[in-house]
């Protein structure tokens, strides 16, 4: 599938470049067509991808990568967040949702700003 370390660059250049992007442009990037087995495997590597700047000490990654219609995180993010034992508490999209993913988005591109 992708590498993770490449996944972890694509992803460190749309911060830099403060830009997030969807997951099909993801898939693209590494020459796959959108479909769920591989989506699937994307969101899992997303995953480690986390754990990795985590443990480095770096913001996560993987709230950049969000979908096409709506410009939010797919429910396998949102499932994550919750699990690490964020605050949130409303609704996985909307208004509210975008707000707080707009938050996430700065904070991520704040710190890679330069870099």
């Amino acid at each position: 599938m992708i590498a993770i370390d490449e996944l972890a660059a694509l992803l460190h250049a749309a911060a830099r470049d403060a830009m997030p992007v969807t997951y099909a442009e993801v898939l693209n990037a590494f020459g796959f067509a959108f479909t769920r087995p591989k989506m699937r495997a994307l969101c899992a590597l997303l995953g480690d991808v986390d754990a990795l700047e985590r443990g480095a000490g770096r913001p996560e990654l993987a709230v950049l990568v969000v979908r096409a219609s709506d410009g939010l995180p797919g429910q396998g993010w949102w499932v994550a967040e919750l699990a690490r034992g964020s605050d949130y508490a409303g609704l996985w999209n909307g208004p509210t949702a975008a707000a707080f993913i707009r938050a996430r988005h700065a904070e991520v591109f704040s710190f890679w700003k330069g870099r």
